[in-house]
């Protein structure tokens, strides 16, 4: 029998309508399989949930906001660059953290943390089955991300959050696909990614690139809430080819493997033109680079 702390929502619910339909104690506890004291507590506005339990949590406010200062500092510093001057402050921590602390709203954290419980006890054979994808923008005047600046809502027009730029950068996006049996064709994207485009793409090298990793056997795909990617029409592409889709936390870029991936192989290939990106073999990249 569960203890009040373990009362769920909806057992709450039914605890509060069958009482009003003038059940007893007894016999609501029986109805929903809880003890009859958790009914009593419940109904009585006397219940109390459990302790905090879980990982500590590993900052503090007070480091929170020091955080907060460095990135006021300089907007357009790398995650990298923020994680070593927090450390230098005295707040040892990760490069994940540095991303959740800046980024991440208490509602987004939250349906972070869910997913990762859903998957902890996930075998390495069964992420071996998901086929991860992504777009990514390869830019020559301010790198492969381009320039990246950190900022809040109502903040675009400050000038510490602006940069000055070339007008017309070059640079080309490329949609890609990766597993631990290796990688499919690089897709080479011209204009925007909308619905329709994004569903060609899967056409054309998705499916390609899981016959080719899996052959017959099933697989999961990831890809991220982009609108594109979470459009009625492309969910319904996924559904009529039979394909699942793993799902997937709102503004968790961290969390994609490929991102990486694709920072890798611009560093490996030493990007100077598209000419260069395009010619070197994406498919060459050893698989060790890809083993966790």
């Amino acid at each position: 029998m569960g203890k009040t702390a373990d009362l769920t929502a909806v057992q709450k619910a039914i605890i509060d309508t069958l009482k009003r339909e003038g059940k007893t104690q007894k016999e609501i506890s029986e109805r929903i399989g809880c003890s009859q004291s958790a009914v009593s507590r419940h109904l009585s506005g006397k219940s109390v949930g459990r302790k905090k339990c879980g990982k500590k949590r590993c900052t503090t406010r007070r480091g929170d906001r020091t955080l907060r200062k460095i990135v006021e500092k300089d907007r357009f510093q790398t995650l990298g660059d923020l994680r070593k001057q927090w450390t230098e402050s005295g707040v040892e921590t990760s490069r994940a953290t540095v991303h959740r602390r800046v980024l991440l709203k208490q509602k987004q954290r939250q349906k972070r943390l869910t997913w990762a419980t859903e998957k902890q006890h996930w075998t390495v054979a069964q992420w071996s089955k998901v086929l991860f994808s992504d777009e990514n923008k390869f830019c020559m005047s301010f790198g492969n991300q381009g320039a990246r600046v950190w900022r809040k809502t109502g903040e675009k027009e400050m000038p510490k959050c602006l940069k000055s730029s070339v007008k017309y950068p070059q640079s080309v996006m490329v949609w890609g696909a990766m597993s631990a049996a290796g990688v499919g064709p690089l897709c080479f994207i011209k204009g925007r990614v909308n619905a329709a485009s994004y569903q060609e793409i899967l056409e054309h090298f998705m499916l390609p690139s899981a016959e080719k990793l899996y052959g017959d056997e099933d697989f999961v795909f990831q890809h991220d809430l982009a609108p594109a990617h979470s459009a009625k029409t492309t969910g319904k592409w996924f559904t009529d080819h039979g394909i699942t889709v793993l799902n997937w936390p709102a503004n968790s870029p961290d969390l994609i493997g490929i991102l990486g991936f694709y920072e890798l192989y611009a560093k490996i290939i030493s990007i100077k033109t598209i000419k260069d990106l395009k010619y070197f073999s994406w498919c060459a990249i050893n698989l060790k680079y890809m083993k966790v």
